[in-house]
């Protein structure tokens, strides 16, 4: 009876918090994910940081030996810093100090009103993120949009960047042939139409997974539409700066990337004539995360040089 007694409050428990945790997932699938990911970040020795950056709060997540020599990943645009998860552990076994910050505006940052969300002013705060860690020169990498902001940082302040890397990376004066509203879509057929921009083969998304999404979207649309408004007048493109790059620069790109196309990557290694291009078959957009164990062993190689 003692037994009896002590097991089924705790098997009541174990119900409540079943069935707790089952609605939690059905009514943010999006953050119950996002939790999970942490976790398992966590147990990989990536650890979960912030500072005051400019005088906006950033998150970033770091890992790596602290004494390794310095590498900066930065996302792309509605991107996060985990979306370097599975690029960076081949990094940091290789000894490199990874540093993944969340741009303002975008995954566990702030997003301040009056930040103007445009490729130089995020640039800005990442070099002064830089100069907040005290790195004084670093390996630079940035994926879509954060390959443009890296650009930028590359060219004025070259002193800092030892070597570019550029996934995917956006930057070229080029108008989109995509339509550029659905990165902040409106109903669940253009979640499936951004998916299949984004990657080969796209899963289906379930359709509480995708009303959820579309939470967010409403939610950070503002951001989106502030840097999309920027970038696509042209002014801060990066195709009369990239010729001048004189530090050593890998290109990595999706055979599939429907977003940037390939086109694309062979107009900035032309441009760039010391630069490595390294175009990954099967990957789209998403290949730093879909295709990292491609991607993972050239970068190594690449900044072992």
């Amino acid at each position: 009876m003692k037994i009896r007694r002590i097991l089924l409050p705790l098997l009541g428990l174990i119900v409540a918090l079943s069935v707790g945790g089952g609605i939690a997932f059905w009514l943010r699938p999006v953050e119950c994910a996002w939790d999970l990911l942490y976790l398992r970040m966590a147990l990989m020795g990536i650890r979960s940081r912030s500072t005051v950056v400019a005088g906006i709060p950033i998150h970033y997540d770091v890992s790596g030996p602290a004494g390794g020599p310095a590498i900066v990943l930065v996302h792309g645009l509605g991107g996060r810093s985990e979306d370097w998860v599975n690029l960076a552990p081949y990094l940091s076994r290789a000894g490199y100090r990874v540093y993944m910050p969340d741009l303002p505006g975008y995954g566990r940052s702030a997003r301040p009103a009056s930040f103007s969300y445009s490729v130089p002013d995020e640039a800005n705060v990442v070099v002064a993120f830089m100069d907040t860690m005290g790195l004084k020169q670093v390996d630079l990498g940035g994926w879509s949009m954060g390959g443009w902001i890296v650009e930028w940082i590359a060219s004025r302040h070259s002193e800092r960047v030892k070597r570019l890397l550029l996934f995917d990376a956006a930057g070229i004066y080029v108008q989109p042939a995509w339509n550029t509203d659905l990165f902040t879509p409106q109903n669940a057929a253009q979640i499936d139409q951004l998916d299949a921009l984004l990657m080969p083969h796209p899963p289906r998304v379930p359709g509480f997974v995708a009303a959820d999404i579309l939470r967010i979207s409403r939610e950070h649309a503002w951001v989106i539409h502030r840097a999309l408004d920027s970038m696509l007048t042209g002014r801060d493109a990066t195709d009369r700066i990239l010729p001048d790059l004189k530090m050593p620069v890998l290109i990595v790109w999706g055979a599939e990337d429907h977003i940037t196309p390939i086109d694309q990557a062979n107009t900035i290694h032309r441009l760039v004539p010391q630069s490595q291009l390294d175009v990954i078959p099967g990957c789209g957009h998403l290949a730093p995360s879909q295709c990292a164990s491609q991607i993972g062993p050239t970068v190594v190689e690449f900044l072992g040089r």
